[in-house]
């Protein structure tokens, strides 16, 4: 018993060293992607709304749309969190709509007040749509939390980006969004 000690555990704690750095490298899908201008999604199949009735895209033609794919739990989501909060402070009245879409990793984060809590605690004002069920995650075809995504006037997603960073070229983006009719 002793010797299984000496070599098993040091192996199985190895393992899971070894595990833990593999989770904790960025996915390779992390990092700003321009999109082919597509279609946006919508909303459709989310709700509870917070901080606004329910809104659809097409409400939102004519506005630059910053969409958060995120969950309170999540600390990416939380460092992500400032840098929309200064882009919606900087830019609301130009134009920028920010929609928040929580989309929960466990399902504590889907309860309707822990999500009001949360918004409360985080100092949200723009509209939030809960997605418990995946619906408007697996309409856009997300993959992680977060995710930003930006559309334009015409209501075409035309930059996304999964994870954290590359905030100034996120702003150079909604920038020139902003700036284009």
């Amino acid at each position: 018993m002793g010797a299984l000690r000496v070599y098993v555990l040091p192996l199985l704690l190895g393992l899971l060293g070894g595990a833990a750095l593999l989770m904790a490298l960025p996915s390779p899908e992390a990092g700003a992607h321009p999109a082919q201008a597509a279609p946006a999604a919508g909303f459709d199949g989310g709700g509870p709304w917070h901080n606004s009735p329910p809104l659809a895209l097409n409400q939102l033609r004519g506005q630059v749309v910053l969409v958060e794919f995120w969950t309170y739990a999540c600390s990416n989501c939380l460092t992500v969190a400032p840098h929309v909060h200064q882009w919606h402070a900087r830019y609301a009245r130009q134009g920028l709509q920010v929609i928040g879409v929580h989309t929960p990793e466990f399902a504590y984060e889907g309860l309707p007040g822990n999500v009001r809590k949360a918004i409360a605690r985080l100092d949200i004002t723009w509209p939030v749509v809960q997605d418990n069920q995946y619906r408007i995650w697996n309409a856009w075809g997300n993959r992680l939390w977060p995710a930003l995504y930006l559309v334009d006037r015409q209501g075409r997603v035309v930059y996304r980006h999964y994870g954290e960073g590359d905030y100034a070229r996120t702003e150079s983006e909604i920038q020139r969004l902003l700036a284009s009719p």
